[in-house]
């Protein structure tokens, strides 16, 4: 007996997930910012016009490759989180962060396609900031969850942090109830987990650091000491 037919929706959607694959396989070659539609048409030996049915412009390309590796990204977190056991915050966060490392370095076109140098002449739409929020979510909760019912003077975190500079709104409905010096940390935390990622993934860390793993959990730990409860 064969097999039936694919719909004519699901043919669309494979012929879409074989251009993205195709396109991340071009970016190992030029980058994000080499990248073209032209391009992509050739490798997979087909017209240039085929490919403008699936992708209006190299931009709305970009930007589905944008939302897949930020949505992978958080998955990979999320999964993290939820097969971590321990109730320990300072062990959640080495874990996600672990996770957030090794997806890099498994995936480092992806990685620079977020984190690395900004692509001439494009502009992330809107609908690419609630997927890139995932990850960093992820680690807002480990904090918030800690320092729930947690007096907001507590030893080693007093002090207060002027956050006219941030968008309050958005560290409002990130870190509610968190004190405000600590949302503060947790964004130099943020930047210091993914400095340090994108310091190993671009070469800096040659001839400084012998072991980017030790070294890593090193960063972490003292990070951890920045954001939660003693």
């Amino acid at each position: 007996m064969s097999e039936p037919r694919p719909t004519r929706a699901q043919a669309r959607v494979h012929q879409i997930e074989t251009i993205k694959s195709t396109s991340r396989r071009l970016m190992t070659r030029h980058g994000a910012a080499g990248l073209s539609l032209r391009e992509v048409a050739r490798e997979m030996d087909l017209v240039s016009s085929a490919i403008y049915r699936y992708f209006a412009t190299r931009d709305d390309l970009l930007t589905a490759l944008i939302v897949d590796a930020y949505n992978d990204l958080g998955a990979a977190a999320e999964r993290a989180i939820g097969r971590h056991r321990s109730k320990d915050p300072r062990h959640q966060l080495q874990a996600v962060a672990s996770s957030i490392r090794r997806w890099a370095l498994a995936n480092p076109n992806e990685y620079a396609l977020l984190y690395g140098s900004p692509v001439p002449g494009y502009q992330a739409p809107q609908m690419t900031i609630e997927p890139a929020t995932r990850v960093t979510q992820v680690l807002s909760d480990i904090i918030t969850t800690a320092w729930r019912d947690q007096p907001h003077d507590a030893d080693g975190h007093s002090g207060s942090t002027r956050l006219t500079m941030f968008e309050r709104a958005a560290l409002d409905a990130a870190m509610p109830g968190v004190p405000d010096v600590i949302r503060a940390r947790a964004l130099m935390v943020w930047t210091s987990i993914f400095g340090f990622i994108s310091f190993e993934l671009f070469g800096h860390y040659v001839g400084s650091v012998r072991n980017a793993t030790a070294f890593f959990a090193v960063v972490v730990d003292e990070c951890a000491t920045l954001v939660l409860p003693q």
